[in-house]
């Protein structure tokens, strides 16, 4: 609320909750700050004023005053791809129990847009960070392990961990799949791929391994794209795969999304799913489970990695200790009707 002031208007402060509630401003603070330290009449006249007041409280000032604010910065790639905003689900649900709030930045899958929101939110001293990926630009990296929070990078686990990290292996997770799909006696298998991020590459790499031990790999059967991914776009890669390699009896697609526009792609020209061609997906996403053919995928943990961090972050934050630096979530793959052999459906 603005309150009127020699004619001029300001915002309500510290000082006009304590007179309206008829106590000390150092009991005000208190109670904001530590409220099972003050009385519980007190803790209502308080509350009372703040609300007929409106007051907001300054973040920067108690800054400066603790060396950090009650927010937690999160910086992620897009805030509409289903991937992402199931980890937010997670995220939003686990700090609403919590007396911390989200800041949230969306990169848009650009260094320099991450490094310029991690200068910006990193001077605003957040109580933590969590941060999408393990591939941080060499500025940002050292951003990061110079700020003066706990920092959790999310989605992916390897080596190069700042502080911590929690997610799964991209790489493991596409190799499992292509592993499925030869086991199912597919050969001629194709890597349909989107926007190519250095989580997707680790996919087409774990992909590639896979086929190079079993004496099967060609880089005819690699369509990728750095648009973003659409059910359109799985269409759109899978005609171009067929136009250089018609041979090829099997897609594993970067996303669910791919995997979707693939198989409307393949019965519009009557190819037969999964006789003629396998498909398989990545993500797990509900829908897969409800087309026809059914769509094998593999299924991440998205939400709990978003609870995960944040409770991780939390331990962190309060307490000083690191509750283990990589938490590997795993992930499921789910066969379905669209990978079984044609010896299998009938």
């Amino acid at each position: 609320m603005y309150l009127e002031d020699k004619g001029k208007f300001r915002q309500s402060t510290l000082a006009d909750v304590a007179l309206h509630a008829d106590v000390s401003v150092a009991t005000v603070s208190r109670a904001l700050r530590e409220p099972e330290k003050v009385s519980a009449k007190v803790r209502l006249r308080i509350q009372q004023a703040v609300e007929t007041l409106g007051y907001i409280p300054n973040t920067a000032a108690r800054a400066l005053a603790t060396a950090r604010t009650d927010v937690i910065g999160v910086l992620v790639p897009s805030v509409t791809n289903i991937v992402f905003a199931e980890v937010l689900r997670g995220i939003y649900d686990t700090v609403g129990q919590t007396p911390y709030t989200v800041q949230l930045g969306n990169t848009d899958y650009s260094p320099l847009t991450e490094e310029r929101l991690l200068r910006l939110f990193l001077g605003q001293r957040p109580a933590g960070l969590l941060i999408s990926g393990l591939d941080q630009s060499p500025s940002a990296r050292a951003l990061l392990r110079t700020s003066q929070c706990p920092v959790v990078q999310i989605m992916d686990v390897g080596e190069e961990v700042v502080d911590m990290a929690v997610g799964f292996s991209h790489l493991e997770a596409a190799a499992d799949m292509t592993r499925h799909l030869l086991d199912r006696g597919y050969r001629r298998i194709a890597f349909l791929g989107a926007r190519m991020d250095p989580r997707s590459q680790r996919r087409l790499k774990g992909y590639q391994q896979v086929l190079e031990q079993a004496g099967l790999f060609d880089e005819r059967l690699i369509v990728t794209t750095p648009r973003h991914s659409s059910v359109s776009l799985g269409g759109v890669l899978l005609a171009e795969l067929f136009s250089r390699e018609p041979l090829a009896d099997a897609v594993f697609c970067n996303n669910d999304a791919l995997a979707l526009g693939a198989l409307f792609e393949s019965q519009r020209r009557r190819i037969r799913v999964p006789e003629q061609l396998g498909i398989a997906g990545f993500s797990g996403e509900e829908m897969m489970a409800d087309t026809f053919p059914s769509l094998t995928t593999l299924h991440t943990y998205r939400y709990d990695i978003g609870r995960r961090a944040v409770e991780m972050l939390r331990t962190a934050i309060e307490s000083g200790v690191r509750p283990g630096a990589v938490v590997d979530m795993g992930y499921r793959l789910i066969e379905r009707e669209s990978t079984q052999t044609f010896r299998e459906v009938n």
